[in-house]
């Protein structure tokens, strides 16, 4: 197994793949309802139908494109090859997404979905590989911890450009026309990914490859590696925090914009709070390698959860009138939660490790891949229940102010709610073996390949 350490540049490089992917993923989370309904001029529920099918497919290709990255060799590598394949095609399909074609609203809704679902298709292809491509970086999980804490870092960077940069370029660019405003936006924001992602690919070097595995990528191979995986516990484990973690995630997030403009009534700071969670989670990531470096990192790990929930539960307490206060602990959750996310990352290809050992054939692909489906199921069903409890607590949209109901509902969305689903992580981390006594691995990289 290699475990020489990884030169700072490396590491960098690795992280600048997290930053392309995260330049279009955050214009896809922050703008892209409000640019298809309000700019594109598509109908709401054309919008709503066409997200939730194309997450759901595109769910499943995770896991194909796991598979067939399990089984890809080159001269280049496993996985790198697809970011040197796909960054360009990636970068110009991110444009073109918000590109607004004159075609008639029947040919609108057409290039709106073929657009989309192919954007998705190639993020996946892309970042799945990018994700699976750590273990094959360094044998070692110290190094792996501290690459996670780099790609964060970058990852957090990346959604500062967008929050930051993005919406002034659709003005600048645009003046009064948002339509030419987003698109010309989106080419720079899509050049910059593409740019970014060949970083990664020139920065980095695969130097330990599992042996190839001679079954063909079929469906029935993929249903056997699949049920490789349901019978690992420390899978089940991960896979199940990931849903639960990315719940309570979209709740304190999504949930943001509201408590600022109901509870606190302070509209003004929606961009300030933003800018300190963002921020907060760049700290944050870059401290893990620093913080919890002689703490196993599991026990790490639910410390964090444990820490955070009670500092979220204790936020629901804080009066509106202490803006200050509540600002400081918001920056405090997201610093303490963006720390700990390196090391959960870091158990994944732990589990990786054991199960080559086991198996005899790679499956990192696949391993993240269905953690990547774990994560977009969990941002489904929290977006499904903001919608949920703000119907059930009488919201009123666009109102400029709620009835109490409405903001006690809110309030627990933003805080207590996602604050019992982090404390839920410790109990499902229970069966989770692999500590910081990792299983023995290959003694040697199987074949080294030169960047």
């Amino acid at each position: 197994m290699t475990t020489q350490k990884l030169s700072i540049p490396g590491k960098v490089g690795y992280g600048l793949g997290d930053g392309a992917s995260n330049i279009i993923w955050q214009t896809i989370m922050l703008f892209m309802a409000y640019f298809y309904t309000d700019v594109y001029g598509l109908d709401a529920f054309h919008m709503g139908t066409m997200f939730l099918f194309v997450r759901v497919f595109d769910a499943l290709f995770d896991i194909f494109i796991g598979s067939l990255a399990d089984r890809t060799r080159h001269r280049l590598g496993q996985f790198r090859p697809y970011l040197l394949l796909f960054a360009l095609p990636f970068g110009i399909c991110g444009a073109l997404t918000f590109y607004t074609p004159a075609i008639g609203d029947t040919g609108k809704i057409i290039y709106a979905w073929v657009s989309y679902t192919a954007l998705s298709m190639l993020y996946t292809l892309v970042n799945v590989p990018y994700c699976a491509m750590i273990n094959n970086l360094s044998g070692d999980p110290v190094e792996r911890v501290s690459m996670q804490s780099y790609r964060f870092a970058c990852a957090a960077l990346g959604g500062v450009v967008v929050s930051s940069v993005a919406m002034p370029l659709t003005h600048i660019l645009g003046g009064d026309n948002l339509q030419r405003g987003y698109f010309y936006a989106m080419i720079i924001m899509g050049s910059i990914s593409t740019v970014l992602f060949l970083m990664c690919f020139f920065m980095t070097r695969e130097t330990r490859i599992p042996p190839v595995d001679m079954q063909a990528s079929s469906m029935k191979s993929v249903m056997s590696d699949l049920g490789v995986l349901a019978k690992d516990k420390n899978w089940l484990s991960l896979f199940t925090l990931n849903v639960v973690n990315l719940v309570a995630g979209i709740l304190k997030t999504g949930g943001a914009i509201y408590f600022v403009n109901y509870y606190i009534n302070r509209p003004d700071l929606v961009s300030v709070i933003l800018t300190i969670i963002l921020g907060a989670k760049f700290i944050g990531s870059l401290l893990t390698p620093v913080v919890y470096k002689k703490l196993d990192r599991v026990f790490a790990y639910k410390l964090a959860m444990c820490i955070q929930a009670i500092i979220m539960i204790g936020l629901f307490f804080v009066g509106a009138q202490h803006v200050w206060v509540i600002c400081l602990l918001i920056g405090v959750i997201h610093l303490i939660n963006s720390s700990a996310t390196p090391l959960q990352w870091s158990m994944l290809s732990d589990i990786i490790d054991d199960l080559e050992k086991r198996m005899g054939r790679s499956l990192s692909g696949l391993v993240f891949s269905t953690n990547l489906f774990a994560i977009k199921v969990g941002i489904a069903i929290g977006g499904a229940t903001i919608g949920w409890m703000l119907t059930w607590g009488g919201y009123v949209g666009k109102a400029p102010h709620q009835a109490d109901d409405a903001v006690l509902v809110i309030r627990l969305i933003f805080t207590v709610i996602p604050a019992l689903l982090i404390l839920s992580l410790i109990f499902i981390l229970r069966n989770y073996s692999l500590h910081d006594k990792p299983p023995a691995l290959h003694a040697e990289p199987v074949s080294a390949v030169k960047a």
